[in-house]
């Protein structure tokens, strides 16, 4: 089993993050400093080099508005329209 994120659906996962952030008005910097991390902790995320674990997805979710069941409903969706 290849790991998850390598796959198209994880690129689906980081795809949506970016438009999210980018639709709150918010650079790299900007999500960054409201999640207490590093710029380089948000590119490494947004470009497939880190993974993210479930609370750190549901907390990037949060500061950009929106709540985690929210985000999985629109994954599902993008994805089934893949298929």
């Amino acid at each position: 089993m290849e790991k998850s994120i390598y796959t198209q659906e994880y690129g689906v996962v980081r795809d949506l993050l970016v438009e999210l952030r980018t639709s709150a008005g918010l650079s790299q910097v900007e999500l960054a400093e409201r999640l207490g991390q590093s710029q380089s902790f948000v590119s490494k995320v947004e470009r497939g080099d880190r993974r993210l674990d479930l609370i750190q997805l549901r907390s990037i979710c949060l500061t950009l508005g929106t709540t985690l069941p929210d985000f999985v409903r629109r994954l599902e969706r993008r994805l089934s329209q893949q298929k």
